[in-house]
């Protein structure tokens, strides 16, 4: 591709696209807004435009604005300048073709500039996300405390009457009442009291097998 080095003076370039346009002097500079003689001075490089004054002649002649500041110096041949630069000098295109190719060219560049922007928003996102997402597992549970005032939960007293074996009516056996009789007269009453640990024992067995008969 040639470079800017390689391509004519901008006042050549304007001449040559005002010629394949087939447009006068006098047309350009009406167009462009600029007086036949300062348009003349440019063509013949006696005089460098200003960046607005090149603006107006690119809409003028519908070429691409980069590629006029290209030609001018105004801009490096990079980020696809040149390519605009050495479609508006090609002697093989017409007009149209020109300006159709710079517009085609032009889009592609605007697309692909926003599908990138697209994907690295993307990318952050994501990334975003899977930072909060390893935060979250990374951190510890809190254990639930207490409820101040709360007293703890006394252990059930499980009565054997009521789970050890019964007889054939129903009713404890004698020896589910004689232990449960132990059990709640407690510890056997020290010698010389007056009452064995027997007697103390039976008359709580048939305390507890009349209660038993009053339940039912």
């Amino acid at each position: 591709m040639a470079s800017s080095k390689d391509l004519p003076d901008i006042g050549g370039f304007i001449r040559d696209l005002r010629r394949n346009a087939k447009i006068s002097l006098r047309q350009l500079a009406e167009q462009a807004g600029v007086s036949n003689p300062y348009l003349s001075q440019i063509e013949r490089g006696l005089r460098k435009p200003s960046a607005e004054v090149l603006q107006q002649l690119a809409s003028a002649l519908r070429v691409s604005t980069p590629a006029m500041y290209l030609r001018a110096g105004l801009l490096d041949d990079k980020e696809g300048q040149g390519v605009l630069a050495a479609i508006a000098v090609d002697p093989d295109l017409t007009m149209a073709q020109k300006q159709s190719l710079s517009q085609i060219y032009e889009t592609f560049r605007r697309e692909n500039a926003r599908l990138a922007e697209a994907t690295a928003a993307a990318e952050a996102a994501e990334a975003a996300a899977d930072a909060a997402t390893s935060g979250a597992a990374a951190r510890p549970e809190t254990p639930a405390a207490a409820t101040p005032g709360t007293a703890p939960e006394a252990p059930a007293t499980v009565n054997p009457a009521a789970t050890g074996p019964t007889g054939p009516d129903g009713s404890p056996t004698e020896a589910v009442l004689e232990s449960v009789a132990v059990t709640e007269a407690g510890p056997a009453p020290a010698p010389g009291s007056g009452t064995t640990a027997r007697e103390a024992a039976a008359e709580a067995a048939r305390k507890t097998a009349a209660a038993v008969e009053e339940e039912k």
